[in-house]
């Protein structure tokens, strides 16, 4: 039985209905053209004038060879060709196609040299047409940004994004399979200095359309830079209102002082390392207690007034099986987790030369997301609840209509193409636990629909604000909403998110800009509501590139060489390697010699806690089970040093069998005399993996303490 408010909520609801049949009538007549604000020298768009990359299948498009680039890359980095030939030329590029094929979207694609790829898009077609279908387009194209993008094929080119990342160092006090840059194993050191960071910071607001993002200091480890804090304060100070750290948690969880100093520089939230519930479950990273190292930084964080963000790298086989656990940790800490990062694999840095029985094994798509938390969990219907995060741009352009053309700032906008992220939206009481889906109660397609021709209408931010207002109102289903929630709720909620009235830009939800206080973070705090937002984010690598992808990319990294796409920095051609060799501040001899090692923690090392207390809900079923064991009963490879050591074994194996049979010919077919010495090849395999074993460790211990 509904409660009585329902039914009136639901008369509102068709009251709001039939309100908007006559303003939308209204708002179609002698539509205003669009303005331009002072954060873009173009005007905004309207619906109908963004452009979209070919989407559909079968569809082709421009990727690269996963065996030229490494190739010419090593020949950049050796200094026997210079890098500026990847400004003019299309180097290691080939054409692809995304066809259908098995109830799969495949990528296939030749090179004349290396011969046939192909690989996994997506295990629902359907799914990944929804996602295509409501995709709004692209975001006003960069301008005034030639200094910071010219990558030639690789350059971004429409709109600003939505996260800059700065990488403040290339050390890390782990040894992680996966590791997309390969952290520590490059043989010197790349760290920002102090005017480095500076610069970059500052060249990021140069480019227009000069949109609010936030800003995310990752690595190697940002918090072992000496300049993290300062560079923290400094982001803030130069306006952007959401500084993040992309972090393991280890010095977090060590130092409560740690949390507290950064949170009081401007930290925000900390992006932070979570494979899954329990030591089991994160012992692929090879940190004996990795699990009480997260529930530590995570207690300690929060106390501060740091936002935590988990960020779960997925792979096949290996901790898959961990998606549900980790959602379900999620709602049953409604106050203290408002976001969910799931980052299927990209096979890069440590994994790029992956063999293909490994990468088909441990492929894992967004498809493969949408329908794991639904059968982990019950939650989400994937063609229904997932949306494209690019969705959401159409919001943001209702935003920038109401802040009006004297804005300072574009309103955070990810305008990505639609196979690079999705999400859903998960409204949580922090008070009962109830969840229910977002668009399970409102019809977010219709909603999209209505706010696009609202923007389109470009009236002025009273009549814009009635007419969103009214939208919500005719899509919202209230027997469908959590039991306690409410349409203030929900009109509250969007004010908050998208600041459409004086009292959300007054600062009573709680302010985020520069200035904000411990005060305005317990007031958003406050908030009886928890919009868990569950994303999936897919970053690119060779097998599956897609040159459409990367130039509307939407998390640039800001380097000594500009500004550039996510996946074009860290896989493509790979810029990371070219820049920070160009760039590197020492090798690794010179630099201990003058700063000395940093502690690495993995063979399993346990990181020292002062103490494990948290307050954390934790399903102690999901924190006692065993790890994943599915590539093993397969006799699959876990990680590219297996997958080595294993080689070398192979290699070793027919070395001694050609052997074996020389030694036999000799014997019975020239008449030599059995020679001794002969050693078992079972003796021998076992002898070369203890000495790859003994190898790692000294590697270890030559990187750290």
């Amino acid at each position: 039985m509904h409660k009585p408010v329902k039914y009136f909520e639901k008369v509102v609801t068709v009251g709001a209905n039939a309100a908007w049949q006559v303003f939308d009538r209204l708002n179609q007549v002698k539509q205003n053209p669009s303005f331009t604000p002072r954060w873009s020298d173009k005007p905004l768009l309207k619906s109908y004038q963004k452009s979209k990359p070919p989407l559909g299948w079968p569809r082709e498009t421009n990727s690269l060879c996963p065996k030229c680039i490494p190739e010419i890359r090593s020949q950049i980095v050796d200094g026997k060709v210079d890098y500026k030939i990847l400004l003019n030329e299309p180097v290691g590029e080939i054409k692809a196609r995304i066809i259908e094929r098995d109830g799969k979207i495949i990528m296939i694609k030749e090179c004349p040299k290396h011969g046939h790829f192909e690989d996994v898009m997506s295990v629902d077609p359907a799914f990944s047409k929804h996602l295509e279908d409501v995709f709004p387009g692209r975001d006003i194209r960069a301008h005034n940004d030639e200094t910071l993008h010219n990558h030639g094929s690789s350059t971004i080119t429409h709109g600003r994004g939505s996260v800059l990342t700065i990488d403040l160092t290339n050390r890390c006090n782990m040894m992680c399979d996966p590791c997309f840059m390969d952290a520590n194993q490059v043989g010197f050191v790349h760290e920002l200095s102090w005017e480095d960071i500076k610069t970059l910071l500052d060249n990021a607001i140069s480019i227009k359309p000069r949109r609010q993002m936030s800003v995310q200091f990752s690595g190697g480890e940002p918090t072992l830079s000496p300049y993290f804090v300062d560079a923290v304060r400094y982001a803030r100070q130069v306006g952007y209102n959401s500084v993040q750290a992309a972090t393991n948690g280890i010095e977090f969880a060590k130092r409560p002082d740690f949390c507290k100093e950064a949170a009081e520089a401007g930290l925000r939230y900390a992006y932070l390392q979570f494979d899954g519930i329990g030591n089991a479950a994160n012992s692929h990273r090879a940190v004996g207690n990795l699990f009480d190292v997260k529930l530590r930084a995570i207690e300690n964080l929060w106390t501060a007034g740091v936002d935590i963000v988990p960020v779960i790298t997925i792979l096949n086989g290996i901790n898959n099986e961990q998606v549900g656990h980790v959602v379900q940790f999620a709602l049953e800490n409604p106050k203290k987790i408002p976001f969910l990062s799931f980052q299927p694999v990209s096979f890069t840095g440590r994994d790029e030369a992956i063999t293909d029985e490994r990468r088909k094994a441990q492929r894992y798509t967004l498809s493969h997301l949408a329908h794991d938390v639904k059968n982990q969990t019950g939650i989400g219907e994937p063609v229904r609840d997932w949306f494209p995060i690019s969705f959401m741009s159409t919001f943001s352009d209702f935003a920038d209509l109401v802040h009006g053309p004297a804005a300072d700032w574009g309103q955070l906008s990810c305008g990505c193409h639609p196979n690079c992220g999705i999400g859903m939206a998960v409204m949580c009481d922090k008070e009962t636990k109830e969840y229910v889906p977002v668009t399970a109660f409102l019809h977010a397609d219709q909603l999209a629909k209505d706010v696009a021709r609202i923007n389109d209408g470009a009236r002025g931010r009273f009549l814009s604000v009635l007419g969103v207002t009214l939208s919500l109102l005719r899509n919202y289903n209230p027997f469908k909403a959590p039991t306690q929630f409410r349409l203030t709720d929900l009109v509250a909620k969007f004010d908050k998110c998208f600041g459409m009235s004086k009292k959300a830009q007054s600062g009573e939800y709680g302010k985020v800009t520069g200035d904000r206080t411990r005060a305005d973070i317990d007031k958003r705090r406050g908030d009886r509501w928890n919009f868990l937002f569950i994303a999936g984010m897919w970053f690119q690598d060779l097998f599956n590139y897609d040159f459409r992808r990367t130039e509307q990319c939407i998390i640039p990294y800001a380097t000594q060489e500009g500004e550039i796409s996510f996946c074009a920095y860290n896989t493509g051609v790979g810029w990371r390697n070219i820049i920070e060799k160009m760039h590197m501040t020492a090798t690794l001899t010179k630099w201990y010699d003058e700063h000395g090692r940093h502690e690495i923690f993995a063979g399993n090392k346990k990181v020292p806690l002062s103490s494990k207390e948290h307050s954390l809900v934790l399903n102690e079923a999901h924190v006692n089970a065993d790890r994943q064991h599915d590539l093993e009963q397969l006799g699959i490879a876990k990680n590219a040093r297996e997958e080595k050591m294993r080689a070398r074994d192979e290699a070793l194996k027919k070395k001694l069998e050609n052997e074996k049979m020389m030694r036999l010919n000799r014997e019975h077919v020239l008449g030599e005399k059995k020679t001794d010495g002969f050693v078992p090849l079972d003796g021998l395999l076992a002898s070369t993996s203890k000495s790859m074993e003994a190898e790692k460790q000294e590697e270890v211990g030559a990187m750290g303490d």
